[in-house]
């Protein structure tokens, strides 16, 4: 017994799992985004007549220990509307929730948005962000997007169709050139694939904008660090020996932190050696 988190089509109905039907037809109780889509994609599979539950942002508090209540004993499944169940919505509090309470929860693997046009954008995801829905507010939007430009990392967003048009304009502000790969109705009959500047992406959306959108944000430069002053590297050196390492050590832990180059820190780590503890200024 216990919770069991199913992921759901995003759009093509054949892109459930077998273990995924196989939970929703066990369970007793499915916990839903939206209990009218729910019963649609049941009653698409045959799987009519089930217990089914809201859980939303706006109930999530007064619906917990009811829906713990019941995983006690009976196989609970929670869905959300398309795709993965606690991404983007209020289901990563159910399984705290639940992991407190001593409750079982296991998460099957399945359709997830982000992950999907990330690989599609083919930009490079050695190291991404999954930067979830872009901010409403103008000004939030671009801080947002400087801030994940500076990081170096390939970012990944979704966004309604009724703000994709803004959330691009602040982009293009932010980052013209910035390459920009954006996914439209993914699986689904009218499936769009942009990639381009935001200004382009922009020129190939319809007006107005319909449906599901992910995009992808390229990697920008990262943001130059600052140098360490010789006080600060000084003072990170003292630290370590005074923990007792070697000077040879303290060179590579210090090069591996990005305070400089290893055979200049092995000779700064020698002359502090050398010197002995400084004296705290009076």
């Amino acid at each position: 017994m216990g919770l069991v988190f199913v992921p759901t089509p995003l759009g093509n109905l054949r892109d459930i799992t077998l273990r995924a039907l196989d939970v929703l037809r066990e369970a007793t109780l499915i916990v839903a985004e939206d209990s009218r889509v729910a019963k649609r994609l049941l009653s698409a599979y045959d799987l009519p007549g089930r217990d089914v539950w809201t859980y939303h942002e706006h109930n999530a508090a007064t619906a917990t220990a009811a829906i713990l209540d019941r995983a006690r004993t009976e196989l609970v499944a929670i869905v959300t509307d398309a795709g993965m169940p606690g991404i983007s919505d209020p289901g990563s509090a159910l399984v705290a929730a639940a992991r407190d309470a001593g409750v079982g929860v296991e998460v099957l693997p399945g359709a997830t948005a982000f992950a999907c046009a990330a690989v599609l954008s083919g930009f490079d995801l050695r190291r991404f962000t999954f930067a979830g829905f872009v901010p409403r507010a103008s000004g939030e939007r671009r801080a947002a997007f400087r801030t994940v430009r500076a990081t170096g990392e390939t970012s990944i967003w979704y966004e309604s169709p009724h703000r994709i048009l803004d959330a691009l304009a602040d982009l293009a502000i932010v980052a013209p050139e910035a390459r920009v790969f954006l996914v439209r109705e993914f699986t689904k009959l009218h499936e769009q694939h942009i990639l381009g500047t935001p200004a382009e992406v922009t020129a190939a959306l319809a007006d107005p904008v319909r449906g599901e959108i992910a995009f992808v944000l390229e990697a920008g430069e990262p943001a130059p660090v600052a140098p360490p002053t010789n006080v600060d590297l000084d003072a990170a050196i003292d630290a370590l020996l005074a923990d007792g390492g070697t000077t040879s050590a303290i060179a590579k832990s210090l090069a591996e932190r990005g305070l400089g180059e290893r055979r200049h820190l092995y000779a700064r780590v020698s002359e502090r050696r050398r010197a002995g503890p400084s004296e705290p200024p009076s």
